[in-house]
């Protein structure tokens, strides 16, 4: 099958460190030339890939000035548009494609929505397409946008080359992690709180974006003091997946409906169980007193560490590798890519 991807151009793929999109389109680009299809990557030109690479920016557009990424997003646009008549079918992972009218592509076109959709300022352009093939990274995901009537090709949760990244660990180390970003959606706040109330230690390992500087200098940095909390800032891949494997637990109190976290299934591809709210996708990959625990309240995330003993590491590692490895999702996309070639081909009633 020949196949284009289409992937956002504000970070290489796959990333240098934090980026959960690149890292799932690096992942299924992967895997499917190594089934022997024919993949060209339409991304930022500092990209790696074993695909054949199609660089529609000169360097991912963070490290540009902000007005350049218009004109870099309708170039990648047009570029696509233009060639996609070589493609079976183009799958983007990025929004502004959904601009595109059908008709200006000669291949099918399919889109993952990675975000969120509660937004109202992203319904316009989902209306605009009704028919459009779509495919969502969890069932939770969908419910905002319910009333749309949109046109869900399939769900098709992450997955990554989980059994060679991450290693079975014993949580040696005894400690809680935080793992990934601050700001107050991930509620850092409520994880360190935990963490005193429970008398473990935790390891904060995670960057602090711009629009959250504020958030982070005024409720997380005077508890860093606790001599049970270690700041270790943004980590690498491979530091990332040694805390994983020697952490007691992983802290995720989002407040939000997370379409899906990469750090849940990295966490279990490790052993490591998971204490987290049942809010968005989480449900679906954490099954309570099984890979962790569910729970609203602080007093129950407290008790929830020191019930950490309780669940099966190697059973969460087990559940990971068969739910969320690279090659079920890149079986599952196929799936929808050839659905989707099959309704292109069938005349119009």
């Amino acid at each position: 099958m020949k196949i284009a991807q289409v992937a956002p151009l504000v970070l290489p793929v796959p990333p240098v460190r934090y980026g959960g999109t690149e890292r799932v389109i690096f992942a299924l680009t992967e895997e499917l030339v190594r089934r022997d299809h024919d993949v060209t990557l339409f991304a930022a030109g500092t990209s790696r890939t074993s695909a054949r690479l199609v660089p529609c920016s000169p360097r991912p557009l963070w490290e540009l000035d902000p007005s350049a990424s218009l004109p870099y997003q309708r170039a990648q646009a047009d570029r696509v548009s233009k060639q996609s008549g070589e493609f079976d079918i183009v799958h983007t992972h990025t929004d502004h494609f959904l601009c595109l009218a059908k008709e200006m592509m000669p291949a099918p076109l399919v889109a993952t929505l990675h975000g969120g959709l509660d937004r109202p300022e992203t319904w316009p352009i989902l209306r605009a397409q009704p028919d459009h093939p779509l495919v969502s990274i969890s069932n939770s995901q969908r419910r905002p946008a319910a009333g749309l009537r949109l046109n869900w090709a399939a769900t098709v949760h992450h997955g990554l080359d989980l059994a060679h990244s991450f290693r079975l660990g014993r949580g040696a180390g005894g400690y809680l992690l935080f793992l990934g970003r601050i700001s107050p959606q991930k509620d850092p706040v409520t994880a360190i709180k935990v963490a005193i109330r429970s008398g473990f230690g935790l390891r904060i390992a995670a960057r602090v974006d711009p629009a959250d500087e504020g958030f982070f200098q005024d409720e997380v940095r005077p508890l860093l003091g606790h001599p049970l909390i270690e700041w270790l800032g943004e980590q690498t891949d491979r530091q990332k997946a040694a805390l994983l494997a020697d952490a007691a637990g992983l802290m995720v109190p989002i407040k939000w409906e997370e379409p899906f976290g990469l750090v849940f299934i990295e966490a279990l591809a490790s052993g490591t169980p998971v204490i987290s709210r049942p809010r968005g996708s989480v449900p679906e990959f954490i099954r309570d007193g099984e890979h962790g625990f569910l729970v609203e309240s602080e007093d129950e995330m407290v008790d929830a560490c020191r019930n950490l003993d309780t669940i099966d590491r190697r059973a969460c590692r087990d559940w990971a590798l068969q739910r969320f490895s690279v090659e079920r999702m890149t079986t599952d996309y196929l799936r929808v890519y050839r659905k989707i070639i099959d309704s292109a081909r069938e005349p119009a009633a």
